[in-house]
């Protein structure tokens, strides 16, 4: 097993770059890439850095050149025989050649198109542009990036002490968890926390201790190279960047609204099980629900990633009881901002009421809150978002306000269009 400290105290970057792959990133994305590489191959995006925690001053921490590098040498990336091999040949979701050829002959060509990076109000402004299925592959790396980055900025000055310290009270953190974790009946726990990781290796190391400390109740990772390394289950299904650019496309109110089941009609086409997972929150749980056609309830299951996710999950189970289906055979995703006590308890709430099955994201591979000094290793909340699509600004609403995106004059016409009053605000832990 790596030791974490000593790397981090003898750090050159030339050796140890923070994304070491293309598939160092969630299985979501690639299956989306897929998706848009048949459907929307030359639809042209606009993807852009968000901090929504304007406290943290990352042009300050972080220095200009050093992010170059590290961007730099993403775009330098390709796929090596393995890892095409992995995708190729592997069992995904019980299916075998989940990837077809003609998308893996193109990703096997592919590197990552330009970036556009300055500096303003001590934040970095970093935008990509291009065709949509190669832009939106930049979206987990830059993030992994800035987050590591901004750690070793806190770490850099630390000595090889007070590293060792350091890692070995995260490590106790993190452990006292999972044995906590081994005391909910029936748990499944993924780890989704790629993209707000406190680096590459302190990830791995996660989920190296989920697979000792927790065995049958750790049922993979989103990370697609970690699961090839560390022979467990790639986790993901889709993501609200697919709803927000169809809509940005939409002409007019009645194809705006038609939009979002348009997204889940071409993934119908091309996936099955548990695959078909329901993301309705882009636009407002309760609307998309109540104006979703009949086939979706025959879905496999419904993932929750914002709001009151116990108000979430109730909104589901009802909504499936009206469409005559049964919802103990219907599988829900906790999946925003959870930590130990949210899971056991949304756990024990709907224990019998449903299939139940958690991605732990930033607080599984990022909590070393209270452990430095001003908890200057605190995560924070930093995206990386489609911010328009052929020239249109694109919106996201969410169950939570504060995760809201867009124009104003846009989000005001989206939540008429799709019928979303005044909403309750949480706070965006992460």
């Amino acid at each position: 097993m790596v030791d974490i400290a000593t790397r981090v105290y003898n750090h050159k970057w030339k050796i140890d770059p923070i994304v070491r792959s293309l598939i160092d990133t969630d299985f979501y994305k690639l299956l989306m890439c897929q998706s848009v590489f048949r459907n929307k191959p030359e639809t042209q995006v606009t993807f852009s850095l968000i901090n929504r925690s304007k406290d943290i001053r990352l042009a300050e921490l972080i220095d200009e050149g050093e992010l170059r590098e590290q961007l730099d040498h993403i775009r330098s990336l390709s796929l090596s025989r393995g890892e095409s091999t992995w995708l190729r040949g592997n069992t995904f979701y019980g299916k075998r050649q989940m990837f077809r050829s003609d998308f893996m002959e193109w990703f096997e060509a592919l590197r990552l198109p330009p970036y556009h990076l300055e500096k303003r109000d001590g934040q970095y402004e970093l935008t990509f542009e291009g065709r949509w299925p190669e832009v939106m592959l930049w979206e987990i790396p830059a993030l992994s990036v800035l987050m590591e980055l901004r750690s070793r900025a806190v770490l850099a000055p630390m000595g090889r002490f007070e590293l060792q310290v350091l890692y070995a009270r995260a490590m106790t953190k993190l452990w006292e968890k999972v044995e906590r974790l081994r005391e909910v009946p029936d748990l499944r726990l993924a780890d989704f926390g790629t993209r707000r990781r406190h680096s590459f290796l302190w990830q791995d190391w996660c989920v190296q201790a989920m697979l000792e400390g927790l065995g049958d109740k750790f049922i993979g990772t989103s990370n697609c190279l970690i699961a090839m390394r560390r022979e467990v289950e790639a986790i993901g299904t889709n993501a609200h960047e697919l709803p927000m650019v169809y809509s940005a496309l939409a002409e007019g109110d009645a194809a705006l609204k038609q939009a979002p089941y348009d997204v889940l009609a071409d993934w119908h086409e091309e996936h099955s099980g548990n695959l078909r997972i329901i993301l309705p929150d882009t636009y407002g749980t309760e609307g998309f629900l109540r104006d979703a056609p009949d086939w979706l309830a025959g879905w496999t299951g419904i993932r929750i990633d914002s709001g009151d996710p116990a108000k979430g999950a109730e909104t589901a189970i009802r909504w499936w009881q009206s469409r005559g289906e049964d919802p103990r055979q219907k599988l829900i995703i906790f999946s925003d901002g959870l930590d130990v006590d949210k899971i056991a308890e949304l756990a024990a709430q709907f224990a019998g009421r449903a299939r139940v099955s958690f991605g732990w994201g930033t607080l599984m591979t990022n909590d070393f809150r209270g452990l430095t000094e001003n908890d200057a290793l605190a995560p924070f909340s930093l995206v990386c978002k489609a911010v328009s699509a052929d020239g249109r600004p694109t919106v996201k609403l969410s169950d939570n306000p504060n995760k809201a995106m867009g124009p104003a004059d846009e989000v005001a016409r989206y939540k008429r269009v799709f019928g979303v009053a005044d909403q309750e605000r949480f706070e965006v832990v992460v």
